[in-house]
């Protein structure tokens, strides 16, 4: 697996991480956890070195179920998770003041089976908590030896700004794919002017990209999917055409679709590091074959006019969710 550097950080990961949300829900039922243990392993044996997961999923099940399949191999890898949410109270809403920080990460390191949290993000802004309280919180446990790097997560060029100048921010997490572009106009600049790494999230698209959903997909109640405006059955008709474009590459490399999205975003940026998620071993080892993939400069020219000509149909979360975003 190659490797790459989150930014100006210094910290190296394999080029693909692994999203590891969808293993205890949001896509449906949770997955049986022996299975995910093993499959996590398996990334481990394939070079994955960056796991992504966060007190919410669950909740607080999925850091769980990270830190036991992880612990015999602790010293090889990346562990990232995240914070923001009053998660035991009746609205989990945002909360980021720096006592609750405190408290979570305490919590999180039991959970993990970790004594240092590699890589900790703020899950979503919190309004009503100074950022600069939030980074300097951070600070303090990076200073006391619990955690090595700060993350943000779907925060705006302002909000990153005064974080950074407080504590240094070494990955920001958004969603990115060739259909959801937004942070190409404004974070994706700022990560190159501060040298901070960008993790994209849903770098498929939520499985759409993949060619494996299509109007007459049927989605569990419990998947965000059966929710999502970009996800109803109208949408996911028109926006058949985004697939079709990775079809056509995909067809000239010999390769799948999933594989030339992974191959496209990684070739944006050489500070970027996508985090597919799955729960499948043959569609991990169908995403890590993306990063030995070239696209030419002739290849990404072609991929990103089809694209522009291309309308996306439905917004990319439920307004609720966008709500709580910092964009």
């Amino acid at each position: 697996m190659k490797k790459r550097k989150l930014g100006n950080s210094g910290l190296e990961v394999s080029a693909l991480g692994l999203g590891c949300m969808g293993m205890s829900g949001t896509y449906g039922q949770p997955k049986d956890k022996q299975e995910m243990i093993t499959l996590l392993r398996q990334a481990v044996e394939r070079g994955v070195t960056l796991f992504d997961t966060a007190e919410a999923y669950g909740p607080f099940v999925n850091e769980e179920l990270v830190g036991e399949a992880l612990a015999p191999v602790r010293d090889q890898v990346v562990i990232a998770t995240k914070f923001g949410f009053d998660l035991e109270s009746a609205t989990r809403g945002a909360n980021s003041r720096p006592e609750h920080i405190r408290q979570v990460v305490e919590a999180m390191l039991k959970r993990l089976r970790i004594k240092t949290i590699d890589l900790l993000y703020q899950h979503r802004v919190d309004p009503n908590t100074p950022i600069e309280d939030v980074a300097g919180a951070v600070k303090e446990l990076i200073q006391a030896g619990k955690v090595r790097h700060f993350g943000m997560s779907e925060a705006s060029v302002a909000t990153i700004r005064r974080a950074h100048a407080v504590q240094p921010v070494t990955a920001i997490q958004s969603e990115y794919s060739l259909w959801t572009r937004d942070r190409e106009q404004d974070v994706l600049p700022l990560c190159a002017e501060l040298g901070i790494g960008f993790v994209p999230f849903s770098p498929l698209g939520a499985g759409f990209l993949t060619g494996k959903i299509d109007a007459n997909t049927a989605f569990d109640p419990k998947d965000f999917r059966a929710i999502s405006p970009r996800f109803t059955p109208e949408a996911r008709d028109a926006n058949q055409a985004m697939v079709a474009l990775l079809e056509t590459m995909a067809a000239q490399k010999g390769a799948t679709p999933a594989q030339i999205a992974l191959a496209w975003l990684l070739a944006q940026k050489p500070w970027i590091v996508p985090i597919p998620g799955t729960t499948k071993l043959h569609r991990l080892d169908e995403n890590l074959r993306a990063p030995d993939i070239e696209l030419t400069p002739a290849d990404l020219k072609q991929i990103r006019e089809a694209a522009d000509r291309i309308k996306v149909h439905g917004e990319r979360l439920p307004q609720a969710v966008l709500r709580m975003t910092g964009l």
